[in-house]
């Protein structure tokens, strides 16, 4: 990676408002995010049972019975539904995979779309053990109208044996009298759903590894939250529609990139790092998915157990594995190098001003008002011997001005001009009552990092949000 000079910088301006872009050094392969199961294996083929000793268990028979709350159903719903994709590639894949154990008296649910596994358990009545697969939108929805109570989840295979079925026989139409269906019982009434055979549902690839790196829950909610706006959607930049993970010893780096404006978090997992004594001889680097992880963001801001996270790496396949408590999320990392940043942290940033976080944002907030996708500049002027810094935007049609007090370390009056969306959302990012902002010069990179009091005093992580200036004809 690399930062334009001044010469570069005016040679080549942006079209849309000059907006500089952080480039890799080098040229670097790079590929979208491939299915976890290798060479797109067709779902329609029947897939293999989990193995015994397998952490998901083995699909049984489709004669399942079990009762349990409304709550937990509708709550362990809710956190798989969101990972199943609008247009499943297969009718399987949009539907859930439900497991009843007998032995264990939990309820197993998995969603799976090729790229992304989320597998949940709770407690529930196990009356009859078994597996199906279930379309997971029209269940979820189902159980969300119930009222709070007991629920009696019933295959048809069991109402058969049963003989409960006899009058409802003909409730659904003769050409699917051969599919699965599930029998929801509740105290307001009955429903039925047309389900998939469990044979269909694709296995989930097991990330093989001997090494387990443990992080604190909060640690790793607070740096992908910190990080993962960063990223690019645009799926046409590959690896930069990831997050970088650093892994050492004691370690762990997280950076984010769209090739406008970096994030770098830094912060410490001692005491965390370990299981079965092993030990990290070299960094761990992995890039994952946002989309993965902003379902994985989502999943532990719900969760409120103090338990580490285990993140589990396979280098062979680049299957990532994190797994907390009952929950567990499978993804293929992306494949490539990522850019090389460190460089753009190492300049000599001689200038630096502080400003209180609250009212830098609520200035902000209120000049975006006149930006617009044509015009997003915002101009900022450092007055070093008024204390001051401020914020201005022109248009045709109208302009505003913001002033606020500052401590400015620096020589000089001088000015320099930001995307304003970009620094409204690294201003954002920083997680403390006060930020300081280190510049070079008015055609180089600012950084912000955190000053004042911490936001999460008990979360110690460097944090750095480094931005490219614009220019303009």
């Amino acid at each position: 990676m690399q930062t334009k000079t001044p010469t570069d910088t005016a040679k080549r301006r942006n079209k849309e408002n000059g907006s500089s872009k952080i480039k890799p050094k080098a040229s670097v392969t790079l590929e979208r995010t491939k299915p976890l199961v290798k060479d797109e294996q067709k779902v329609e083929e029947k897939s293999e049972h989990q193995s015994p000793d397998s952490d998901s268990p083995q699909l049984l028979s489709p004669e399942i019975k079990l009762v349990c709350t409304q709550d937990n159903l509708a709550n362990h719903l809710e956190l798989v539904s969101k990972a199943v994709p609008a247009k499943p590639t297969h009718p399987v894949l949009g539907n859930v995979l439900l497991v009843a154990c007998k032995k264990t008296q939990r309820v197993q649910l998995t969603v799976f779309d090729m790229r992304l596994a989320i597998q949940t358990s709770f407690e529930a009545n196990v009356q009859s053990p078994g597996d199906m697969t279930i379309p997971v939108g029209l269940l979820s929805d189902i159980v969300g109208k119930f009222s709070p109570g007991d629920i009696t989840l019933v295959s048809r295979e069991a109402l058969k044996q049963e003989g409960e079925d006899s009058q409802n026989s003909t409730t659904l139409p003769e050409a699917v009298s051969n599919s699965p269906v599930a029998t929801l019982l509740a105290a307001c009434g009955r429903y039925q759903v047309r389900g998939i055979s469990s044979e269909e549902f694709p296995a989930i690839p097991e990330v093989k590894t001997a090494q387990t790196i443990r992080i604190p829950p909060e640690t790793l909610k607070e740096g992908l939250k910190g990080s993962l706006f960063a990223t690019a959607t645009d799926e046409g930049k590959h690896i930069l529609t990831g997050v970088y993970f650093k892994i050492g010893q004691d370690s762990l780096e997280f950076a984010a990139t769209d090739g406008h404006r970096l994030v770098v978090l830094n912060t410490s997992i001692q005491g965390f790092s370990k299981k079965k004594q092993a030990e990290i001889a070299q960094p761990l680097e992995l890039t994952v998915p946002a989309k993965s992880l902003a379902e994985l963001e989502r999943i532990l801001s719900s969760r409120t157990s103090a338990d580490p996270v285990e993140l589990s790496y396979s280098t062979e396949s680049a299957l990532v594995e994190f797994r907390w408590g009952a929950q567990r999320l499978v993804t293929r990392c992306l494949e490539g190098t990522y850019p090389a940043y460190p460089d753009l942290l190492q300049q000599d940033f001689q200038h630096q001003v502080t400003l209180e976080k609250a009212p830098f944002i609520k200035a902000i907030e209120r000049i975006a008002v006149l930006a617009d996708k044509k015009e997003k500049t915002l101009s900022i002027r450092i007055n070093s011997e008024a204390q001051q810094v401020s914020l201005s935007l022109f248009r045709e049609f109208g302009n505003g001005l913001e002033q606020m007090a500052a401590h400015v370390n620096s020589d000089g009056n001088w000015s320099i001009s930001f995307n304003i969306k970009y620094l409204l959302e690294g201003a954002k990012a920083i997680a403390s009552s006060q930020l300081q902002m280190h510049l070079t010069q008015r055609d180089g990179p600012a950084i912000l990092v955190p000053a004042g009091n911490r936001s999460k005093p008990n979360i110690l992580m460097d944090a750095k949000y480094l931005l490219m200036p614009i220019f303009k004809e």
